[in-house]
């Protein structure tokens, strides 16, 4: 469950520190406090986008933080392959906005964004304002079903897609290869003379190196030259050239020698020096006379560089790039001799590669079909507990003319909300609070499916009132047996259902609009039910009734 959240610097919350507790998590407050910026703060958090709008103008930087508590297998096996502990099951998800960088953190280690979403997958569920208007689209349908039926349908749905990739791609090459024969001449034509070309410069492993450091040799051999002859000068035999004071330093030691055993060490060195001197001399004069080459090695040389470096500018920047060039193009070119051939192989690839998918899309179909009847039944469990009081509710799953790498299936949610009415499309007939509820239901029956440790609800309670109201706000306390739930309401039905009651509020502090939150004590959280109840003017038996409203709370609950 998440246990607390840390916001500093986003949007109206200079700094703000919340611990949440097991159960039904209630926040509430005047429009336009700042309750919607927890739920973006903790979307942040999980690598959602944020805007750079939203760090405060007076600020760097923006930080969010949030620290869960878990003792899922699942979650704990994912973190020890990331490399992560999770010392007594805390995860600690944080991420800082500073200009348009983000630094995502998990557990103290930086991750990336990508990271935290995954985390999100399994510690939260978020419902954000407007998703009900989602299910006004029929590709919602299929994707809710789809996860509703994952442990039947997910590595089938990843053969499908890999299916329908490779058919895609046969496709393609079908069409170019359909090309007029003109067309295809004309590019055996080019792809010969290119391999031809190639062929004919018998390229060699390293040999532009090779040629480009003997063309620099040769380009610059009387520099090269001049150099040497000045070493040699300085190095030769005449007189006060460095091997004619080094061999008159040998003697002179050589003589001392005599006289004291100790410089027997100082004598080796010095006829060392001499020898290595005479061995550089003679080094020196062998390359000088290899120096010397002829005007026509130097051309061949030329030309040999430039065919290569042509064959650069056109193929590759290596003679390895250059080759690999050649190979591709001898395989198109082995397509183009052997046309026939390679287009019937294509369409025989092509065929199968459509039996394939047709077999996968109909495992796909049956799969959903027979989840879509489970599904179908436990909505209507779930609808009827949601003052849906005659509600019929049905899953159509149909087969289509269109493939994707979903397969060919159409999927659409169908109700009837009153006697004696045929069952229409949902998106035709559902008013906005009904959305709501049927977006709820369907919240409730996945969060079930996947054991999903907290939901947040942003404003759940949309469009609907009165005993509507009331149900919604027993369902949420029902969930909230099982798992954390986070709610964001207008409604004083809801908020009487509170585990744990928080009010945010916006206030002017040192020229500035600042938003703050804060847990309610009980008889503070009476106060804010009388504030929902009676608005702008709250009496004694305004208080009163949200006094009534929340006892009756306290004794559904206990139940």
């Amino acid at each position: 469950m998440l246990q607390h959240l840390h916001v500093k610097n986003l949007a109206l919350i200079r700094e703000a520190e919340i611990d949440f507790t097991e159960g039904l998590n209630i926040l509430t407050g005047e429009t336009g406090a700042g309750k919607s910026i927890i739920i973006g703060s903790i979307t942040m958090a999980l690598g959602g986008r944020v805007a750079r709008e939203m760090v405060r103008e007076d600020a760097d930087q923006a930080l969010v933080e949030l620290v869960f508590s878990t003792d899922r297998p699942e979650i704990l096996e994912w973190m020890d392959h990331l490399g992560i502990p999770a010392e007594d099951g805390q995860l600690i998800l944080s991420r800082k906005i500073s200009g348009n960088r983000s630094l995502c953190r998990l557990n103290g280690e930086t991750v990336s964004a990508s990271v935290l979403k995954e985390a999100a997958s399994y510690l939260i569920d978020i419902h954000g304002q407007h998703e009900h208007q989602s299910l006004l689209n029929r590709r919602k349908h299929l994707e809710i079903l789809d996860d509703y039926a994952h442990n039947d349908l997910g590595a089938l749905k990843d053969h499908l897609a890999d299916s329908y990739r490779r058919c895609r791609e046969l496709e393609k090459k079908l069409e170019e290869a359909s090309a007029d024969e003109t067309g295809r001449l004309r590019e055996q034509e080019l792809l010969e003379f290119e391999i031809s070309e190639i062929e004919e410069a018998a390229l060699a492993d390293g040999e532009d190196e090779l040629l480009e450091q003997k063309y620099r040799k040769m380009v610059n051999g009387k520099k090269i030259l001049e150099a040497l002859s000045s070493a040699r000068i300085l190095c030769g035999g005449e007189d006060g050239s460095a091997s004619d004071q080094i061999g008159r330093a040998c003697r002179e030691v050589t003589g001392a020698l005599r006289y004291d055993e100790n410089l027997q060490n100082l004598s080796d060195q010095i006829q060392e020096i001499d020898g290595m001197l005479s061995d550089f001399f003679r080094e020196l004069s062998d390359y000088m006379e290899g120096l010397e080459f002829s005007g026509e090695e130097f051309q061949e040389t030329e030309e040999r560089l430039n065919r290569i470096n042509h064959l650069k500018a056109k193929y590759g920047q290596t003679i390895g790039e250059i080759r690999a060039y050649q190979e591709e193009k001898q395989k198109r070119l082995d397509i183009l001799v052997h046309f026939e051939e390679y287009t019937a192989k294509l369409k025989k690839d092509y065929e199968e590669a459509q039996k394939t998918l047709e077999t996968l899309c109909g495992q796909a179909h049956r799969i959903r079909e027979k989840q879509a009847g489970k599904l179908a039944e436990l909505m209507q469990k779930q609808l009827g507990e949601l003052n849906f009081l005659d509600v019929h509710f049905q899953i159509e799953v149909r087969k289509t003319e269109q493939y994707s790498a979903d397969g060919y299936d159409e999927v659409e949610f169908m109700i009837s909300t009153n006697p004696g009415e045929p069952l229409k499309p949902l998106g035709k007939i559902a008013s906005g609070g009904e959305l709501s509820r049927v977006m709820l239901a369907i919240k409730t029956v996945l969060a079930d499916q996947d054991a999903i440790d907290t939901v947040i609800f942003d404003e759940i309670d949309t469009g609907i009132s009165g005993r509507t109201a009331q149900k919604v706000s027993e369902k949420l306390a029902l969930i909230g047996k099982s798992r954390q739930v986070i709610c964001i309401t207008h409604l004083a039905q809801l908020a009487a259902m509170a585990d744990s009651h928080y009010c945010i509020e916006k206030a002017a502090v040192d020229g500035s609009t600042q938003t703050s939150i804060r847990r309610l004590t009980e008889e503070e959280s009476v106060d804010e039910l009388a504030r929902i109840l009676g608005g702008a003017s709250i009496t004694e038996s305004v208080k009163e009734n949200a006094r009534e409203m929340r006892r009756l709370a306290l004794q559904l609950k206990e139940k």
